[in-house]
């Protein structure tokens, strides 16, 4: 299962183009963490399915992004940050070379 298809069955989304370019958002943030100085690089296949997550995080908040609180009829909601949160992004380890 590829990871479009993969990122097909956890959201509602239908549309191929946007679950792509969040596919690449994903990836991109990961690569920014995994190379710090060399993002260029593809992202470790170990953090597939973290890409995968962060995609569909970024999927579900599509019309409320940068929302810090809101509350209606019991419902609650509060972002802990306009972008990826850290707490997706903490245990993906930076790799690093000496010079």
């Amino acid at each position: 299962m590829t990871q479009l298809e993969a990122l097909k069955t956890i959201v509602e989304e239908t549309d191929d183009n946007v679950l792509t370019v969040c596919l690449n958002l994903a990836g991109q943030a990961i690569a920014n963490r995994c190379y710090p100085f060399d993002p260029e690089k593809p992202v470790p296949s170990k953090y597939y399915a973290r890409q995968i997550e962060i995609a569909a995080y970024l999927i579900n908040k599509q019309g409320a992004e940068g929302e810090t609180q809101h509350n209606e009829n019991g419902i609650n909601r509060s972002y802990e940050s306009a972008s990826i949160p850290e707490s997706m992004l903490k245990d993906i380890v930076p790799f690093a070379r000496a010079i």
